[in-house]
């Protein structure tokens, strides 16, 4: 999350409200539109061998079409290609350091970022 801070914030126009979804969107005074949203773009991030037919109807119901779920699917994977590709590739987020001595410095050393694939809610 904190690579995609800016673009949040520039969307949100609520730094408090910023804060709260950085401590847990759970419990962060989102509407039950964002709540499905994010825990649909979670589950798909982390399992998203899981992501079942309900969820989608899940997102339905919280008022999203067909052509939001598509767009929703396509945006949360595009956020794990890129991601995997960067960590794959051993790419490092603007401001974070090379490996000290001793520590791994390998391609795919994720340098402390998720993988695309457990964590990363935002992608």
């Amino acid at each position: 999350m904190t690579h995609h801070r800016r673009g949040l914030r520039r969307l949100l126009r609520d730094d408090d409200l910023l804060a709260r979804i950085e401590r847990d969107w759970r419990t962060a005074g989102l509407d039950a539109r964002r709540r499905a949203i994010l825990g649909y773009a979670e589950a798909l991030t982390r399992t998203p061998s899981a992501v079942a037919e309900e969820d989608v109807e899940g997102l339905r119901a919280a008022g999203l079409d067909d052509a939001d779920v598509l767009g929703l699917a396509e945006c949360v994977a595009y956020y794990a290609y890129v991601n995997r590709i960067a960590d794959g590739l051993g790419v490092r987020l603007e401001g974070e350091s090379a490996p000290e001595s001793g520590e791994s410095g390998a391609v795919g050393d994720a340098g402390g970022r998720d993988s695309g694939n457990g964590g990363r809610a935002d992608g």
